[in-house]
């Protein structure tokens, strides 16, 4: 993606962590950028630093407030071509705890946050033939010690809802690809905080479990991201793109 084909994007759940690093990604490459969270005085202190972001707050995990979250991107940048769906949430009961309200909170934010803003945004994706990109979750592909169950199942149904749908929406010229991070370390993570708490443990977890014996970065990732929606993966749909330091053994 170059500078002369400038693209009008809607991350979501962008006010901070990997969300926001995407958003910073496109916006500092000179394409507008709507920045999405539930909170819109943390999107609009973003705004005064960034004039290429547009703040559009809602919780995308409600039909209706993704409707008009899409619908209002669309109507103040004139167009939609790349949609980010990176809400998502990875803390709830341990394996064996769950219950139906547990079920249904980790669907809605893992997955039904996605597939309500993919729905409301198909018809201006087909206009501009743009793409979509899913943030998962390396839990979605293999089992993950000590990670929720009702996390990983959720983040599994959107792996293969994006390879599913990925047919469906070729016909309209959209592509669909999903990016499944491993362990991504940056202020106010749930990593940040289990360093603090137990530094000398997290260190031997990463030297056991990844290869490349590091935390990845949200700009590893929004760098995936930007290439994914550029013209140059332009044969690329329905992929799941992992970025875990080498840990999945599959």
């Amino acid at each position: 993606m170059n500078n002369n084909n400038k693209k009008n994007v809607l991350v979501t759940g962008s006010s901070k962590g990997i969300g926001l690093a995407i958003a910073k990604k496109f916006a500092t490459n000179g394409h507008k950028v709507a920045i999405n969270s539930r909170s819109n005085s943390d999107l609009e202190l973003l705004c005064k630093h960034e004039s290429n972001f547009l703040a559009v707050h809602g919780d995308v995990t409600s039909e209706i407030i993704s409707k008009n979250i899409v619908d209002k991107v669309h109507e103040k940048l004139g167009s939609l071509d790349i949609v980010v769906c990176n809400v998502g949430n990875g803390k709830s009961v341990k394996p064996g705890l769950e219950n139906l309200d547990e079920w249904k909170r980790s669907l809605s934010l893992n997955l039904f946050s996605a597939t309500n803003v993919i729905e409301a945004s198909r018809k201006y994706l087909s206009k501009s033939k743009g793409n979509i990109v899913c943030i998962s979750s390396i839990c979605a592909l293999e089992v993950i010690d000590g990670a929720p169950l009702t996390y990983s199942v959720a983040k599994s149904a959107l792996n293969y809802y994006i390879k599913c749908i990925s047919r469906t929406l070729a016909k309209d010229g959209i592509r669909i690809n999903g990016i499944t991070p491993g362990n991504i370390l940056f202020e106010g993570s749930v990593w940040e905080e289990k360093l603090k708490k137990d530094k000398f443990n997290v260190e031997n977890y990463l030297k056991d479990n990844v290869p490349l014996n590091t935390f990845g970065t949200p700009e590893d990732i929004a760098n995936i991201v930007f290439y994914i929606s550029s013209s140059q993966a332009k044969f690329v749909t329905g992929s799941i793109w992992c970025a875990d330091g080498g840990q999945i053994k599959s």
